[in-house]
């Protein structure tokens, strides 16, 4: 166990990963709203949205009146998700200048998720990377079912280690482990970081917990204690994966912030104003807020 992080950026995902699996379209305007309360908050990474095919995503369709429409704070970088070279051309176009690509551990989940294996999906990224490094724009990297698939069961933490490592050694900066359908527990989620921190530094990886089974903080911890320092999780809990029933969401961030506040560990956001949005989301969305903090406070 190394010694905890002083600090950790959080990277907020609910306009992005928290919305995508919302049946009801939110309207443009209260995307762009959450995405500037949020930053209001002092969140420092806010994924804003993705430009995947509506006819796969409908819910992020308006991407690019999205990026037009929010207030760009100094700062904060807003990126976006993007699954091919066409996404990122048009991630480009509406002036992104952050993007983040994604495949999974699982071959079995790539398959039913976009069509392809691990491989062809990495493939699919060479024109991406490519074109971001010569057009300057930082690269994230998410693998998902780091810790179980919906169709496979069981992932082979060397599979998880081989498909980090080739989306840093292909120019991701950054890579988010993600318990896609929240099956990990403590210990499984350490040893699948220490492995894959043998292959990436430990500074280039983020954990992405989704708390289908309660164990999305307690799994964060042991992650932090390993020496992590970026942590995603959406206000309010929202999300869910659309090719995974029955996934909870991501983990809470105003749950995650009160934890590592509570730890004396900086996160730069401010509590009761995360609280406050996750709260007026929920209203949005027209159901209770699934953070423990809120629901405490309230």
């Amino acid at each position: 166990m190394t010694a905890l992080p002083v600090q950790v950026r959080i990277v907020e995902v609910s306009p992005r990963d928290g919305l995508q699996n919302e049946s009801t379209p939110v309207p443009t305007a209260v995307k762009i709203e959450l995405i500037d309360r949020l930053a209001a908050c002092g969140l420092p990474v806010i994924e804003a949205t993705s430009f995947v095919s509506p006819k796969w995503v409908p819910q992020l369709a308006d991407g690019a009146a999205v990026l037009a429409g929010i207030h760009r704070r100094a700062g904060v970088r807003y990126p976006v998700l993007v699954p091919n070279l066409k996404g990122y051309e048009a991630a480009h176009a509406a002036g992104a200048d952050e993007i983040a690509v994604f495949t999974a551990a699982s071959e079995a989940f790539n398959r039913k998720n976009i069509n392809a294996s691990i491989d062809e999906s990495l493939e699919r990224y060479l024109p991406v990377l490519e074109r971001a490094r010569a057009e300057g724009v930082r690269v994230r990297g998410y693998v998902s079912t780091v810790l179980g698939c919906p169709y496979q069961g069981e992932v082979p933490v060397a599979d998880v280690v081989r498909v980090a490592a080739r989306l840093h050694a292909l120019g991701c900066a950054e890579i988010s482990l993600g318990d896609t359908i929240g099956v990990g527990t403590p210990l499984k989620a350490r040893a699948m970081l220490r492995a894959v921190a043998v292959e990436v530094p430990m500074a280039a990886l983020a954990v992405h917990f989704h708390d289908t089974y309660g164990q999305a903080l307690a799994n964060i911890l042991a992650c932090l204690e390993e020496g992590v320092g970026v942590v995603d999780s959406a206000v309010a809990g929202t999300g869910g994966c659309p090719y995974a029933r029955g996934a909870a969401g991501n983990v809470a961030t105003e749950d995650v912030v009160y934890m590592l506040h509570g730890m004396g560990i900086a996160t730069g956001v401010d509590l009761p104003a995360l609280i406050a949005t996750g709260q007026w989301l929920s209203q949005q969305l027209g159901r209770a807020t699934a953070s423990r903090v809120a629901r405490a406070a309230a």
